[in-house]
């Protein structure tokens, strides 16, 4: 079983790191295989929509965002952290995030989706929400800790007096690994869910 994890700050030693690599302690010990991507150092432009992914396969633009791909589609769940900036998600990821999500097509249901945010003080909550609704319109059960999945730093590597918040993401990866697990079992015995032909409704006709 495996887990992409994606650090969306262009630290790689930050604070989103420590939140990351605390989880990723937590993966392991429950033999889950982790790897951290770091993409908030890369240029990474935002999509264009297109469309020629639809055509490609994958997007027509050669960087991080097709690598992370194969990464994604081979993974059991993926964790997206970040910092938060003005309330948001670090921009580098979010474009990262509409291109990976939008170019790809494989079934991503039930692979399970975890969202991290560190800040010095406030808009953990709103990057929070930012990065969740890329789980939950793909079909991603979103794992959860013990309050939303935060922690607290300035100084690079703060985070880790964070003493609560490094609890949350060691509650939440053992969560999410449980459910990680639950979901190979009841795939085996049980199948994914059917699904019925997406229906679109334009609200312009």
């Amino acid at each position: 079983m495996k887990v992409l994890m994606i650090n969306g700050s262009p630290h790689a030693n930050g604070n989103t790191a420590v939140a990351l690599n605390e989880m990723k302690t937590v993966f392991e010990a429950n033999g889950i295989e982790a790897e951290i991507v770091q993409v908030g150092n890369k240029a990474i432009r935002g999509c264009i929509a297109c469309g020629a992914c639809a055509k490609k396969g994958e997007c027509v633009f050669e960087d991080e965002v097709n690598m992370l791909a194969k990464k994604f589609e081979e993974a059991d769940g993926l964790v997206v952290g970040s910092p938060v900036y003005y309330a948001s998600a670090n921009a580098t990821l979010v474009a990262c995030l509409d291109r990976l999500f939008h170019s790809t097509s494989f079934d991503k249901t039930m692979k399970v989706g975890a969202a991290v945010v560190a800040a010095r003080r406030g808009g953990l909550s709103a990057a929070y929400d930012e990065l969740n609704k890329y789980f939950t319109i793909s079909g991603m059960p979103v794992a959860a800790g013990q309050y939303w999945n935060s922690i607290h730093g300035a100084a690079a590597g703060e985070a880790a007096r964070d003493e609560e918040g490094l609890q949350i993401m060691r509650t939440l990866a053992s969560n999410m690994s449980f459910l990680i697990k639950s979901i190979a079992l009841g795939k085996e015995k049980y199948g994914l869910p059917e699904k019925e032909t997406p229906v679109h409704t334009n609200y312009i006709r």
